[in-house]
């Protein structure tokens, strides 16, 4: 039983179950657009039914939940409501879940001993949870004591969120993840504070000279400053964030269980010494070849200028995400960061491997310099 509700950038749960469109009806195929899920538990409840009255009055006027870009879904765990049609299929975007076992609301943490059929919902926390077109959590809205305005408030919120739009052709996209809120705002900013109070060293690069892994520094290739986080509190909150918003969707789009991480690092790319890194991979040398998936999560988008991550392999565009967001790319992509031009441009910069991967690394040690570049010297950890 989940205790908590799901948080912002959390994926939800894939369920199946029974619904009025199908007996068997698989919640991930709802994909593509923003997902309403409503766990209102009874229709007999007045709070709940003064809600789902609003909800249907709202579609029925403005066909608000049109498929491209809302789609409904109320969750109900009382058999009178199925029984007595007290919600019944009228519309194609609004649909209905019958959880007679709680199976769907305890994973959303909506169960907190509730008996099925009860309408006073006593240990019952109803609440709806806005997920993005991925399935993962934008926002959660508990019930309260003003349902008579909380469907106006949710679609106050559902209005400011930019809109799916119509299938278009695609340019050619390099075969990498970009993933929108993974840091929220606050942990953004004590990451860079924390690079503040610190400060940080030049940051180099590595090349296998003579049989060894080494760390060179040359400023027409690279020039960055980097911030070890020793602060063991903040690299948790990193390390639980990947492992809770990340890597599910690496294991989606790239069917890879990320199992380890290396490096809690601020990175910072200063326009004043036209800080870059040119073309390189991330996995080419004796010590860096247990390296999988590298994760540039960008901690303060909108500050400053240049910056992009580009793949030269796939074209010249640039790729560059919301603050709190991460691209996540192959480490044997080609790839690089153009210069900052105006501004400081602040980074999370992991590495991603899973336990394979990890013999590699201990299978290599003996090949890494006895002063080897800063990478090597992070400690590496679980996700």
């Amino acid at each position: 039983m989940r205790k908590a509700f799901l948080s912002l950038g959390e994926p939800c749960p894939w369920f199946t179950a029974r619904s009025t469109l199908n007996p068997t009806f698989h919640f991930d195929t709802t994909a593509g657009r923003y997902n309403v899920l409503c766990f209102f538990g009874s229709a007999a409840n007045p709070a709940s039914r003064r809600i789902l009255d609003d909800i249907n009055a709202l579609h029925a006027a403005t066909n608000f939940f049109d498929v491209t870009n809302f789609l409904f879904t109320g969750v109900s765990i009382d058999p009178a409501d199925e029984q007595q049609q007290r919600v019944r299929q009228e519309f194609d975007s609004v649909r209905w879940f019958w959880d007679f076992d709680l199976e769907i609301s305890r994973q959303f943490g909506a169960d907190h001993g509730a008996s099925v059929g009860d309408p006073t919902l006593a240990g019952y926390r109803p609440h709806t949870i806005v997920l993005d077109e991925r399935l993962r959590t934008l926002k959660v809205f508990p019930f309260d004591d003003q349902p008579e305005t909380y469907v106006a408030r949710l679609v106050t919120y559902l209005n400011e969120l930019p809109r799916v739009g119509r299938p278009v052709p695609a340019n050619v996209q390099a075969p990498i993840l970009i993933v929108p809120r993974i840091f929220e705002p606050e942990l953004c900013r004590r990451l860079i504070n924390y690079y503040e109070q610190k400060g940080g060293v030049d940051s180099g690069f590595m090349r296998d000279v003579n049989g060894k892994t080494v760390g060179l520094l040359d400023y027409s290739h690279k020039r960055r400053c980097d911030c070890d986080i020793e602060d063991e509190a903040l690299r948790r909150s990193c390390m639980v964030r990947i492992h809770d918003r990340l890597a599910p969707e690496i294991k989606k789009a790239f069917q890879f269980n990320a199992t380890r991480m290396e490096r809690y690092i601020v990175a910072c790319y200063d326009a004043n010494t036209g800080d870059h890194f040119r073309a390189h991979r991330d996995n080419t040398t004796k010590g860096t070849a247990h390296r999988c998936f590298a994760v540039s999560l960008v901690l303060n988008t909108g500050e400053f200028e240049g910056g992009n991550v580009r793949f030269p392999e796939y074209g010249p565009y640039l790729y560059a995400p919301p603050a709190g967001g991460a691209c996540v790319f192959s480490c044997s992509l080609l790839h690089e960061a153009t210069p900052v031009t105006s501004g400081r441009r602040f980074v999370f910069l992991p590495f991603l491997y899973d336990n394979a991967a990890a013999k590699v690394r201990e299978q290599n040690l003996g090949f890494i310099s006895d002063e080897p570049a800063r990478q090597l010297n992070d400690v590496t950890g679980q996700v």
